[in-house]
């Protein structure tokens, strides 16, 4: 089960389709072959960026539990959100008989006042009942919610269950900072913090204290890397890796696009079969595919993993 102390790096999993739109089993299964062999700590399924609102409750119910047959001792962790806390309850209920480790839950877009969101977490976290650990995600440029270092505290100190934050606001490094700070005043307990927006401030993100990465980046071997090396104290090497990574990571970060960015090289990576979205979905023009090649080419003159993608 998931605990504050997890930490390294938990790969959100994109969700494979084929080009008719059927989930391809297949690719869960070479997906989970690659974070287990890149050294991942665990993987997050049906997150913003795996297309769960595309998936029927079954369908996101058999998504989940093939990655966690899978996925052996890697955790799995699994997003739950939902506009109800019917859905969200049933969801949490199959995956967590299914192995699941936890679960993860994003506030709705409507919150606007401090109240409001502590309002809805202490609902959501009684709907999921207290023995299931949950991850709270805090990821304001895309769902709107603007949730304060203070409004973190509070819901995590009223939820027992909460282990784990999924830190995605930006600018956001002195939000890790402050509630590290307040845990040394001991004014909040023993929390996992793992970062997102696609690992494109990770490399000063775990010197503030963050634990890992909880992102989906096409390279999860580079986000493994760097984690480790910053652990070990090496900042020279993690910066170099990171530099060497990072036109790459910013490309994919654009919105609208980023998600078709991230299953084409995975494609390219031999690991998807296609680069399909359900629709609707974005795809990459072929002067975008072309820029990917490219950056790809650039980035096999510093890391070998991408040399056989070279263009």
């Amino acid at each position: 089960m998931l605990d504050p102390t997890a930490r390294g790096v938990y790969a959100i999993a994109p969700t494979p389709f084929s080009p008719d739109g059927r989930v391809d089993d297949g690719s869960i299964d070479r997906l989970v072959e690659l974070y287990r062999e890149t050294g991942c700590n665990g993987i997050t399924v049906l997150g913003i960026l795996g297309e769960a609102p595309k998936l029927e409750s079954a369908e996101a119910l058999a998504v989940a539990t093939r990655f966690i047959r899978r996925a052996g001792a890697l955790q799995v962790i699994v997003g739950v959100s939902a506009p109800g806390f019917a859905s969200m309850r049933a969801l949490s209920e199959g995956v967590m008989a299914a192995g699941a480790a936890g679960v993860m839950i994003a506030p709705p877009p409507h919150l606007r006042t401090d109240e409001q969101i502590l309002g809805y977490f202490a609902g959501a976290a009684e709907a999921i009942g207290p023995d299931v650990p949950w991850v709270l995600q805090d990821y304001p440029l895309t769902l709107s919610v603007v949730m304060t270092p203070e409004v973190i505290r509070r819901i995590v100190e009223a939820s027992p269950s909460c282990v784990m934050l999924k830190h995605e606001d930006w600018p956001g490094l002195d939000k890790i900072t402050a509630l590290r700070g307040f845990q040394r005043e001991g004014r909040l307990r023993p929390l996992s913090i793992l970062t997102g927006n696609g690992g494109l401030f990770l490399d000063f993100e775990m010197e503030r204290g963050a634990d890992g990465a909880m992102t989906g980046y096409c390279f999860p071997d580079m986000l493994v890397d760097l984690v480790r090396l910053q652990a070990a104290g090496r900042r020279e090497e993690a910066h170099d890796l990171f530099d060497a990574h990072l036109p790459l990571v910013r490309y994919e970060q654009q919105p609208g696009i980023g998600l078709a960015v991230r299953k084409y090289v995975l494609m390219r990576r031999g690991i998807l079969a296609s680069d399909a979205q359900r629709r609707p979905g974005a795809s990459l023009s072929v002067p975008s595919r072309a820029e990917v090649d490219y950056l790809l080419a650039r980035l096999a003159r510093h890391d070998t993993r991408a040399a056989r993608l070279a263009a």
